[in-house]
């Protein structure tokens, strides 16, 4: 595999799971007692456990991790609480949606990087014994997930009187 390109590719997707990570707690803990709290507790752990997943790649490729990179992602994430929701103060039911959003987007690049992973790296002994098959049907579970949260998290935010 080409060694330069793809240390800046798996860097480029570490900065997003980074951000990703930090916005799925976020989410999780202003869903407290909420109906969406257990589906953000488990795309929180899951998002945990594929990052340490995408790290064990990198670790058995050689490739360092861009701190520079990681940090761009947690900034990018909390520059993304700036939004405007609707209200001056604290979460309204557009934040929901909105965090829904983008955790779409970042389940749909990860499932990119699996795929692209399991397409480049048949045969390379480095990755034997990471199931990319696997961590791919996770974020396949991940994506339906979400986009089953978003759809609700939308019909209570635009409902009329909502």
């Amino acid at each position: 595999m080409g060694t330069r390109l793809l240390a800046i590719y798996l860097n480029d997707h570490l900065a997003g799971s980074t951000g990703a990570l930090e916005l799925a707690r976020r989410a999780r803990s202003a869903n407290r007692r909420t109906p969406f709290e257990a589906a953000f507790d488990r795309l929180a752990a899951e998002i945990e456990e594929d990052r340490e997943a995408l790290l064990d790649v990198m670790r058995r490729l050689g490739v360092a991790r861009d701190p520079v990179k990681e940090w761009a992602g947690w900034l990018a994430e909390k520059a993304g609480r700036l939004k405007l929701n609707g209200r001056l103060t604290g979460y309204s039911p557009l934040s929901r949606v909105l965090e829904l959003e983008l955790l779409a987007l970042g389940v749909e690049g990860k499932r990119a990087l699996w795929r692209a992973l399991r397409e480049v790296a048949a045969g390379d002994a480095r990755l034997d014994g990471v199931d990319l098959g696997e961590l791919l049907g996770r974020a396949e579970r991940q994506r339906r997930l979400v986009e089953q949260q978003r759809l609700r998290a939308a019909r209570l935010a635009f409902e009329p009187g909502a």
